[in-house]
């Protein structure tokens, strides 16, 4: 007779959560290439997903990534950095970054989700968030590039390891 498993109750969507994190670790340590190359990618998708293009962020990051020769995969999977949750914070954060760099002062709303729907504020809001956006996706493209290097040259180490014995 089989054995029941008993399971300890969690709070809806931990499980699917925590599955979901485990799969795109497995998937993003599948990424093939030296560290930098990989690295490259992942900064350009990180950088890129702060700026308020939402629904062109996978394209630009590709694009990107072609030329300046990073992984097109991991610069896919950097744009994941822009969510549901970070993105009124990245709109407000590239507004106000934007307003200040070009001197300017026009109302925003956080429920505009995509760049057609900021356009409708007309082009003076549009320039400001896509300078800002610019500008604040640096810090973290860079600290994208560093971490993603560090984690992968590692992975690289370990599977070197493992296939030497």
């Amino acid at each position: 007779m089989k054995k029941k498993e008993q399971h300890t109750p969690r709070k809806k969507g931990h499980g699917l959560r925590k599955h979901n994190i485990r799969e795109f670790i497995e998937r993003a340590k599948t990424l093939q290439g030296d560290p930098h190359y990989i690295a490259t990618g992942m900064a350009i998708g990180v950088f890129v997903s702060i700026t308020p293009t939402v629904p062109f962020h996978t394209i630009i990051a590709i694009a990107l990534a072609f030329i300046l020769k990073g992984s097109k995969p991991a610069a896919a999977i950097g744009v994941w950095f822009c969510n549901p949750i970070t993105i009124p914070f990245f709109y407000l954060g590239s507004y106000y970054a934007g307003m200040l760099i070009l001197n300017k002062s026009i109302s925003f709303d956080v429920k505009y989700e995509s760049i057609q729907e900021v356009m409708k504020l007309g082009w003076d809001v549009t320039i400001a968030m896509i300078v800002g956006g610019l500008i604040l996706g640096i810090i973290p493209g860079i600290a994208a590039y560093f971490i993603t290097r560090k984690i992968f040259a590692k992975i690289r180490i370990q599977k070197k390891l493992e296939s030497q014995e």
